[in-house]
C-alpha cells in the first residue's frame, strides 16, 4: 500500500491542515483504460489468427500487457498457433463453472490467452445473449490488460459481428483474392449498417510487397466509399515470408522464433503504429462493448 496515500485516507483532517497539494500528489492514479483490437476478415483462410496472434505477442514483448481472446467459438486455433494446451475454456464460463479470471492461460512473454475451445458443437451454436454474457464478463477483470486482441471467427455471422462491434477497434485482414475482397466488404457492411461501426483499418496479409498491398487498400476502399459511410485505413502489410510458414509448424509466433523475419518486422511495425490511432469513441447508442463500466476517459495514447 502507498504510505503517503494510506495516510490521506486515513486522516484526512491531517491532509487538509498540510495542505492540499501534497495530498492531490499522493491520490492513487486514475483506472487504466483497455484498447481492445478485433481482428476480422470474413473469408477463411485469409491468416486472421495468424495476424491476431503475432500482433498481440509483439506488444507483449514490448512490454505491454496484453490479453488475446480466442471468439472463434467451436473452432478455436489459438491456442493451438501457441502450443498450448488448455484446461477450460469459455464454455467453462458461461456454465458458471470457472470465472474469466481462471481462464486467462500463460503464454510467452507475459501475454495471456482466453481460449474458446475445439470441436464443441454447444460453443459454436450460442446466442446472442450468451455472446453478450461473454463481452461483459470482462467487466469483472479487476485489472484490466493494456490491450485485449480478439480473434474473431471467419464469415459474418452473429458470432462474429458481435465480438467485433464490441471492440475500439475493427482490424480487417484481407489477401490478394477476390473472394477475400468480397468478404471483407460484406463484413463493413453489416458491421456498418447493423451495429453504427463507421472506421476500419485494413492489413494486408500474404502480399509481396508495400504497393501490392496498397492497390488492395484501394480496391476496398473505393468500393465502400462509394457504396458505404464508412472510413477504411490502411494500417499496414505482412509480407509472404517462408519463416512464418515455419513459425506456424512450429507452432509458435514469428516475433518469438525469428524477430528478424521480414514478416515479424512487419508485425513490430503493426504494433508501433497502434499508439498513433485515434483515440476511440463511445460506442452507438444500445450497443455492448467490452469493459464498458471502465473510466470513459483513455489514459496512456
Amino acid at each position: 500500500m502507498n504510505q503517503a496515500w494510506g495516510l490521506t485516507h486515513l486522516f484526512p483532517e491531517r491532509a487538509a491542515r498540510h495542505g492540499g497539494a501534497a495530498a492531490s500528489r499522493a491520490s492513487p492514479p486514475p483506472p487504466r483504460r483497455c484498447r481492445t483490437i478485433a481482428v476480422a476478415g470474413g473469408k477463411g483462410g485469409v491468416g486472421k489468427s495468424t495476424v491476431a496472434v503475432n500482433l498481440a505477442m509483439t506488444l507483449a514483448i514490448a512490454g505491454r500487457e496484453t490479453v488475446l481472446l480466442d471468439a472463434d467459438l467451436g473452432l478455436a486455433n489459438v491456442d493451438v498457433l501457441l502450443g498450448l494446451t488448455p484446461t477450460h475454456h469459455i464454455g467453462h464460463l458461461l456454465d458458471g463453472s470457472r470465472r474469466l479470471e481462471e481462464l486467462l492461460m500463460p503464454a510467452p512473454h507475459g501475454l495471456r490467452v482466453v481460449p474458446a475451445g475445439s470441436g464443441t458443437r454447444r460453443l459454436a451454436q450460442l446466442g446472442n445473449g450468451e455472446h453478450a454474457a461473454v463481452i461483459r464478463a470482462f467487466d469483472t477483470l479487476a485489472a484490466p490488460p493494456e490491450f485485449l486482441l480478439v480473434d474473431t471467427a471467419a464469415g459474418v455471422s452473429d458470432n462474429v459481428a458481435m465480438f467485433a462491434a464490441a471492440a475500439d477497434d475493427v482490424v480487417l485482414v484481407v489477401c490478394d483474392e477476390p473472394a477475400s475482397l468480397t468478404d471483407a466488404y460484406a463484413l463493413v457492411k453489416v458491421l456498418s449498417r447493423d451495429f453504427g461501426v463507421r472506421r476500419f483499418r485494413m492489413v494486408a496479409n500474404m502480399v509481396g510487397n508495400a504497393g501490392e498491398a496498397r492497390q488492395l487498400h484501394a480496391k476496398l476502399a473505393r468500393v465502400s466509399d462509394r457504396f458505404l459511410d464508412v472510413a477504411i485505413d490502411f494500417a499496414g502489410m505482412v509480407p509472404r515470408d517462408e519463416f512464418l510458414r515455419q513459425a506456424i509448424r512450429r507452432q509458435a509466433a514469428v516475433v518469438d522464433a525469428w524477430p528478424s523475419s521480414r514478416s515479424a518486422l512487419a508485425f513490430k511495425q503493426l504494433a508501433g503504429a497502434v499508439d498513433t490511432w485515434r483515440e476511440p469513441g463511445s460506442p452507438s447508442r444500445g450497443r455492448i462493448a467490452f469493459f464498458d463500466g471502465q473510466d470513459a476517459s483513455p489514459a496512456g495514447w
